[in-house]
């Protein structure tokens, strides 16, 4: 199953290393994509946001610079736009992404990890 499950992940956010020990604590080695170093083509990121079922502004990190920069709070941005400025600005979408037969969740309590994973 853990070859089923991939990560989103962000070595220097505290959840996002809280998401992957949890899922290492029930001995799952899911794929680590460090979103950051390899950054996801429109393409990538626009099946990533469907798989969650949210809105990509669900998935944005609202208190980084670039946000305010780019103007990302105005309702008036389109989803169009909110995707080329994460693609060029990846470090807006938030962390950790889990992905895994269950579904697609932002895990951010890291807890949330859980709701993806068969009962123990």
């Amino acid at each position: 199953m853990d070859d089923q499950i991939t990560i989103y992940h962000n070595p220097r956010c505290s959840n996002s290393r809280a998401a992957l020990a949890l899922l290492q604590e029930r001995g799952l080695v899911p794929r680590i994509v460090d979103y950051l170093k390899t950054p996801l083509d429109r393409a990538a990121l626009q099946a990533l946001v469907a798989a969650t079922g949210v809105p990509l502004r669900e998935l944005l990190r609202s208190k980084e610079a670039a946000y305010a920069a780019l103007g990302l709070g105005d309702a008036a941005c389109t989803e169009a736009q909110l995707l080329d400025a994460v693609v060029q600005y990846p470090e807006l979408l938030n962390r950790p992404i889990v992905v895994a037969p269950r579904g697609a969740l932002l895990c951010r309590p890291p807890e949330r990890v859980l709701e993806l994973l068969p009962p123990l």
